[in-house]
């Protein structure tokens, strides 16, 4: 997959750009880590899932050392989601871009809401959601974020649920500028997860960091995906 060699800033400025956009569908960005490598070289489904996306952004550190060893164009820095958030937050209240947060438990997600409603008090958040939804439930929900027309629509489902569902029901929602898929930062803004100190992500072991705080679910994961990673990006990188 191609990812884009953008820092915070500029991909933060190309979001809210790109939230003005209206069309027979949103616009689809999402991220890539190690993961996400792994998955995709994997699983075919979800490699298509990835390559239908308007913009991948390098959501992990290992990523960026890799393309300092190994690409033409090096990656200038890893844009993580829960960066990228607040510096789209902050330029959105200025421009008076729209959001919709969508995803995570009704907890996590109305508390991710609180807290950005103080941080940002001029930000119009026209609307938010948990991500349990199916069946007519979902069907209305649709109709309601269409008829809302947020700028930015903020997914926060998980890798491969949120691809998915932008595969699914993009359509749907022609009113809404963009689609930026965000894995885990409802939690993060909730402060049900903690972020790794910032000398760890520089040193790209977040992952590790996030193992620490939750092995049961976590452990096996990256054990099995790390070194898959790994060879894909020695493999594959140009």
């Amino acid at each position: 997959m191609s990812i884009a060699a953008l820092d915070r800033e500029a991909a933060a400025a190309l979001m809210i750009a790109a939230a003005r956009h209206r069309g027979k569908r949103p616009l689809y960005f999402t991220s890539a880590n190690g993961e996400v490598l792994a998955r995709a070289h994997s699983n075919a489904t979800i490699a298509k899932l990835f390559r239908s996306a308007d913009q991948i952004l390098a959501d992990g550190q290992p990523l960026v050392f890799a393309s300092r060893w190994l690409c033409r164009e090096k990656l200038p820095e890893r844009v993580a989601t829960t960066d990228l958030f607040h510096d789209v937050a902050r330029r959105a209240e200025r421009e008076r871009v729209t959001f919709y947060l969508f995803g995570a438990s009704e907890a996590a997600n109305n508390k991710a809401v609180a807290a950005v409603r103080k941080r940002y008090p001029a930000l119009r958040i026209v609307g938010h959601s948990h991500g349990y939804l199916t069946g007519a439930a979902l069907d209305r929900k649709l109709e309601e974020i269409n008829a809302l027309e947020p700028d930015i629509l903020w997914l926060g489902l998980g890798v491969p649920r949120e691809q998915v569902f932008v595969r699914d029901f993009a359509a749907r929602l022609n009113r809404v500028g963009l689609i930026k898929t965000s894995g885990g930062l409802f939690d993060h803004l909730a402060e049900k997860a903690p972020r790794a100190p910032v000398w760890v992500q520089q040193a790209g072991f977040e992952w590790l960091w996030r193992t620490a705080m939750e092995p049961r679910r976590l452990l096996w994961r990256y054990l099995t995906t790390n070194p898959h990673a790994l060879y894909v990006i020695l493999r594959y990188s140009r």
